[in-house]
């Protein structure tokens, strides 16, 4: 089998996407398929093809040095087009050829592919650009979708836009797959993707767990994180569908029952407003910007708690290191992450609170979690135990490796 993975460069390719893609080409690396990696919209001046580590990197240059990636549809059609052609000429084993695709803008790339190669085309739903831009709100989506066209103001047509092309993609290729069951009913009730299409294998990731005597101690002196002092911890894109700005009204209430705590935000975005946001408990925050993997490894060995209070996801790396790691979770209720922990089994669930016009945490209740899992230890190390457990079971790199195998050889099936 012969598999390409097309990449781009977005910041999503930082973040999920990426991860992804490393996970993907060295889980398939001794499974028999040929794997590799098309690079869109490349800096370099001219295509290229480079073998590295364990799969081939294929760079195809950007056209004119324009944007084509967040062009117009025209723009990227073009450039989709110029890349098939480009693959005709060079890729010369089509034996049980797949192509997946992994940006949700692509519905004319699958249909130019499916016209120029007998093969199999796959679209991964990392993400739904109207969940960023709405906060997962379903409902709001929607009642935007039922609107009148007269009555649609730029926004609603441009919402209107995106599920149109996304499902449109979804319709053209072959198989798609979805990161949470959650994701699956949407395809289907919204997007009127047929089930027999539709495959859900959630992300994984290889086993880093670090050695258990590793001197905590002294990575506390290291950070210069005093004995004594809880770290409540928070990874992710500084971003509103994050919900970070419940996390800052929670922290506050947390401070007041328990001063001597910190809480740390790991990742890159617009520090200028959250910055801004948590100037009244300032020196209780720290922003780390975004860290390499063994930093940030070492802050979930010294974190007590790692808290998502996002209002969407899909399938969260986030998540899937804390539980690799063994550390006790908060999160939402959010579609996606309702999905990965277990309430009071390998963490703790804050539901969200949904109607027409916005999606909201209860920070309440999440002040009132928090506080309980500091004052209790027990229970944090229960729920540790448990993590570790849930990770082994369905977010490992082996399960997620076998999912994957097992699905690619389906195709031809």
């Amino acid at each position: 089998m012969n598999l390409y993975l097309f990449n781009a460069p977005d910041s999503a390719a930082i973040y999920g996407i990426g991860t992804y893609l490393k996970e993907l080409t060295h889980a398939l690396a001794e499974s028999g398929i040929n794997v590799h990696v098309v690079n869109l919209h490349s800096a370099r001046s001219e295509f290229e093809i480079v073998q590295e580590d364990v799969f081939e990197n294929w760079y195809v240059p950007e056209v004119f040095h324009h944007d084509t990636f967040n062009g117009s549809m025209q723009m990227i059609e073009d450039y989709c087009r110029n890349v098939v052609y480009l693959l005709r000429l060079y890729i010369k084993d089509t034996k049980d050829l797949v192509f997946q695709i992994n940006y949700n803008h692509y519905q004319f790339f699958a249909k130019e592919l499916k016209s120029a190669f007998e093969c199999k085309t796959v679209a991964t739903v990392h993400f739904t650009k109207w969940a960023l831009e709405l906060q997962g709100n379903l409902a709001l989506l929607q009642t935007i979708l039922s609107k009148p066209d007269d009555q649609k103001n730029a926004h609603d047509n441009w919402i209107c836009t995106t599920v149109e092309n996304e499902s449109s993609l979804y319709k053209e290729v072959d198989q798609v797959i979805a990161l949470a069951q959650n994701t699956k009913r949407f395809l289907q009730s919204e997007y009127q993707i047929e089930e027999h299409k539709i495959s859900v294998i959630p992300n994984g990731l290889d086993d880093v767990r670090l050695m258990a005597e590793t001197d905590k101690g002294a990575l506390r002196k290291k950070w210069f994180i005093s004995e004594n002092e809880f770290i409540i911890l928070f990874v992710g894109r500084l971003h509103e569908a994050k919900g970070i700005k419940y996390l800052f009204n929670a922290f506050r209430q947390v401070l007041k029952k328990i001063p001597d705590c910190r809480l740390m935000i790991v990742g890159s975005g617009e520090y200028g407003r959250y910055m801004k946001e948590a100037k009244d408990i300032c020196t209780r925050v720290t922003f780390t910007g975004l860290l390499d993997k063994q930093e940030l490894y070492e802050l979930y060995q010294i974190a007590d708690i790692g808290v998502l209070p996002s209002l969407t996801e899909q399938c969260s790396y986030v998540v899937i290191e804390m539980l690799m790691l063994g550390l006790a979770i908060i999160t939402t209720s959010a579609p996606g992450l309702d999905e990965m922990t277990i309430d009071g089994i390998s963490g703790l669930k804050v539901p969200l609170s949904v109607n027409s016009e916005r999606v909201e945490v209860d920070t309440d209740l999440m002040t009132e979690k928090i506080v309980y899992l500091l004052e209790h230890p027990q229970e944090r190390q229960r729920l540790e135990k448990n993590a570790r457990k849930r990770y082994e079971e369905c977010y490992s790199r082996e399960v997620f490796r076998k999912n994957m195998c097992h699905f690619y050889r389906s195709l031809y099936e």
